[in-house]
């Protein structure tokens, strides 16, 4: 890991709270300057308060505020050296966002991916590392390129959903790394998760989908515990290191972990990047 990070400017999504706004204050600490990007307002200033930059406010269900955001990146930051594409969340029943997208597929997928496809002559200039929070949940996922929009499916009490959400996160991740030479692409599962963004939690999120007691059972998630410095630690690492291998997904700061079978498909990455490049520029 790259101790001294003076010089290098970090943008982290989902950083007013959970693992997101711990590795903010620890990448701060090591001389980044780090940027918060949340969607609660009064959470969001205080971190900036704290890492001494200005507060991004957006919220992802609306593409407006993600282009917002960009704009307002790219105009007070000349580098951009990391991406972290942190924020998310699971909702226990189908909702729909304002530009007509299911808020699952929309908060997880689609608003990170176009985020990351606005800041991408940034990115490249800068030789940026785009770093994804993925889950283990990915396992549990199923892609379906003809329901997108859980308008047929089973939603799941929002579990399923999310899983696979988790799982566009991964193949974002592969895709980016395969079409992009001057930037790098890594994504990871917190492992040992903290509030708002563990598995713990985002069962938490899901009571009363009749997926609580079902969940709790399995015991993948059961050997996740919680800590928010302890899920910090694979972003601030993949964040931080010198090097990192381009596209992989780490489970923790385990390299090469399971992955759903979906996630090795080379062609359905593609298929999906080029139909969300569809959906954010429609």
């Amino acid at each position: 890991m790259t101790k001294d990070l003076h010089g290098r400017t970090v943008v982290i999504t989902g950083a007013s709270s959970g693992i997101g706004a711990a590795a903010a204050l620890r990448l701060a600490e090591r001389g980044a300057t780090v940027v918060a990007v949340g969607r609660s307002a009064g959470r969001t200033r205080e971190i900036a308060a704290r890492l001494g930059t200005e507060p991004q406010i957006a919220d992802f269900a609306r593409f407006s505020e993600v282009r917002a955001l960009a704009g307002r990146l790219l105009d007070r930051y000349p580098r951009i050296d990391v991406l972290a594409n942190n924020a998310g969340g699971l909702v226990s029943e189908r909702r729909v966002t304002t530009d007509d997208h299911e808020l699952t597929f929309q908060a997880n997928h689609l608003a990170p991916f176009l985020l990351t496809k606005l800041l991408l002559p940034r990115l490249r200039e800068s030789g940026a590392r785009v770093v994804t929070t993925a889950s283990v949940g990915n396992r549990f996922g199923k892609l379906d390129l003809d329901d997108l929009e859980w308008t047929r499916r089973r939603y799941g009490g929002g579990w399923i959903a999310y899983s696979t959400s988790k799982l566009m996160n991964i193949l974002f991740t592969r895709e980016l790394a395969r079409r992009e030479a001057g930037v790098t692409a890594v994504c990871f599962h917190p492992r040992r998760v903290a509030a708002e963004r563990g598995v713990e939690q985002e069962i938490r999120f899901a009571s009363g989908s009749g997926l609580v007691g079902v969940v709790s059972r399995i015991p993948l998630i059961r050997r996740v515990a919680l800590g928010a410095a302890d899920g910090a630690g694979p972003l601030i690492a993949l964040a931080s290191a010198s090097e990192v291998a381009n596209g992989a997904y780490h489970d923790g700061l385990r390299a090469g972990a399971k992955v759903n079978p979906q996630a090795d498909d080379a062609q359905l990455a593609t298929r999906l990047w080029e139909l969300s490049e569809a959906y954010v520029s429609a």
